[in-house]
């Protein structure tokens, strides 16, 4: 159970089920990888996690000799993200830029995840140009159309787990439907979006720098 920002106690049921059934329906063993090791690594923050905000005080805490919950998310969904990527993709470029998007994507999903249905309508969003062309964006989609209406109605949440597993689901359907300028231009948005997220973090945490 999970208090949310309402102060209601909540079920996170939905945070493992749904990256269950976006690796199963994945149809792609890389994307499935990548999924699930977003999952787990969102599962230990959803468990171990601390008060941190952004990627800057996980890694001055992990300098310090401190793994936190942040550094082993950003540490093992990055290499899994570039792993999934390397898998995907056959030139070099196209591998990092695969591995960023993957990342990226499900880091972006967590990251708007801070109200009921917020999570699962970004990857509606996300998915839906590419769903046109058959691509892996159903399973997420699907994953998350699944949990939508008990996620808005404040009886379950993704949490950690189950955000960043849609996320890498969606981001790893945009790498593997996407060329060398698709996988550059959503790189960079997603990028952007994490500077914002960043940035965001840094001035709640120090509201009068």
């Amino acid at each position: 159970m999970r208090t949310n920002h309402a102060g209601r106690a909540v079920d996170l049921y939905s945070g493992p089920a749904t990256a269950l059934g976006a690796a199963a329906g994945s149809g792609s063993g890389p994307v499935a990888l990548a999924v699930l090791a977003a999952a787990a690594c969102g599962a230990y923050d959803d468990v171990k996690g601390d008060h941190r905000r952004g990627f800057r005080a996980h890694l001055a805490a992990l300098r310090d000799g401190e793994v936190t919950s942040g550094a082993v998310k950003l540490l093992g969904i990055g290499a899994a993200s570039l792993a999934a990527g390397a898998m995907l993709k056959e030139r070099p470029v196209d591998k990092v830029l695969a591995g960023v998007v993957i990342a990226g994507s499900a880091h972006l999903v967590n990251l708007v995840d801070v109200r009921p249905g917020r999570a699962c309508l970004a990857v509606l969003a996300l998915g839906a140009p590419g769903l046109v062309r058959g691509s892996l964006a159903a399973a997420p989609m699907g994953a998350a159309s699944a949990v939508l209406g008990e996620d808005l109605g404040e009886r379950t949440m993704l949490g950690d787990t189950g955000a960043h597993a849609l996320g890498a689901a969606v981001g790893g359907a945009i790498a593997a439907g996407n060329g060398r300028l698709g996988l550059l231009a959503h790189a960079a948005g997603l990028v952007a979006a994490a500077a914002w997220g960043e940035w965001d973090a840094t001035s709640r945490a120090h509201p009068s720098g």
